[in-house]
């Protein structure tokens, strides 16, 4: 037992041996070497206490800056996302939305320029075609006086209570005869015949019928709005895709659902397309109404100016009534786009 006692502990020694001369071999960081100490007892390093923490006031002057290649930090982000925020209302951008109107309006500036140098130069007679500096100022003064308030607040709940009437009346009775086909074959013929009258010839049956009170005003603007609506409508039903029509009719889809996912959606543009026709006819043909029998409106306005030959005064009131429908537009417009908000933008 011996023997093989001591013939292990020379195997061992020598395998100890490299071990030990490969860690007494091994390099000592200079840092560590600069902090080590012989120990008293037999010669070997013993290592010194750790030095103390800088002051928090130290390591942060000693960070690295983010333009020293340092990590950002988590609110870098939200800052950089908010400065680019920031330059889209910047100079530029606001240079390019007064460039953008400035060429929407070009054309109606260039046409107030015209009509109102035209005058002072002689090209033609200021008489009939007064500056419009000066169709400005009896503008306002028709609206100091209250005349140009009156007028139009007449013109307006004529026009908009008609065109409210066809809206109402002509987007089912579209639905409904695009839709069914006996509907369509038993009322074409007649739709036919009327919608080739013109509203205006109408006039003196709608006088004689129903008077010359607000009631005939209405009902000629109701007649007139009722067919861009009601053709356009018809239209739009007849020509959904019929893909769509096939596809919720596989699902079982009943006819109010049909109506409500698929037409009606896809029907939108081409009504609203009438609605915006409609609406400019309302007020083209109420002021004719008006110049015909009326005590007040903007055609009433216009026809006595030109009796009165208040010409500026009647160029006040084409200016009103061309605002008033450009302002209609408008809305409709807005209008449809909230409609249309699924429409993929061209």
């Amino acid at each position: 037992m011996s023997t093989g006692t001591e013939a292990a502990a020379p195997a061992a020694a020598q395998t100890a041996a490299p071990n030990a001369s490969a860690v007494a071999e091994a390099p000592v960081p200079a840092a560590r070497a600069a902090s080590v100490s012989d120990s008293p007892v037999s010669g070997a390093p013993v290592p010194e206490a750790p030095a103390p923490a800088a002051p928090a006031e130290e390591r942060g002057s000693r960070e690295p800056s983010s333009g020293e290649g340092a990590a950002p930090r988590g609110d870098a982000a939200p800052v950089k996302v908010a400065a680019r925020a920031g330059t889209s209302f910047g100079p530029a951008t606001v240079l390019r939305w007064l460039r953008a109107a400035l060429l929407r309006s070009a054309a109606i500036i260039g046409l107030l320029a015209v009509w109102e140098t035209a005058p002072r130069l002689g090209l033609v007679d200021a008489t009939f075609l007064p500056p419009v500096s000066e169709v400005a100022v009896a503008w306002w003064e028709l609206l100091g006086d209250g005349q140009l308030g009156e007028h139009a607040r007449a013109s307006l709940t004529r026009s908009f209570g008609g065109f409210a009437i066809a809206v109402v009346v002509a987007v089912p009775l579209g639905l409904l005869i695009g839709w069914y086909r006996p509907v369509a074959a038993f009322l074409g013929p007649l739709l036919e015949l009327f919608r080739n009258t013109a509203a205006l010839a109408l006039l003196p049956v709608f006088v004689l019928l129903l008077g010359i009170g607000e009631t005939s005003k209405v009902s000629i603007v109701v007649y007139a709005c009722v067919w861009p609506i009601l053709l356009n409508t018809i239209s739009a039903v007849g020509n959904a895709d019929p893909t769509l029509v096939r596809l919720a009719r596989s699902m079982d889809l009943s006819t109010p659902r049909l109506f409500q996912k698929v037409i009606l959606p896809s029907s939108v543009p081409a009504i609203f397309t009438g609605i915006r026709l409609a609406g400019a006819v309302s007020i083209l043909v109420l002021v004719a109404a008006e110049m015909i029998g009326a005590k007040a409106g903007l055609g009433y306005l216009i026809n006595a100016s030109q009796y009165n030959f208040a010409i500026p005064q009647m160029y006040a009131g084409i200016i009103t009534i061309s605002a008033i429908g450009v302002a209609f537009n408008q809305v409709l417009v807005t209008i449809e786009r909230r409609l249309s908000v699924w429409r993929v933008p061209a």
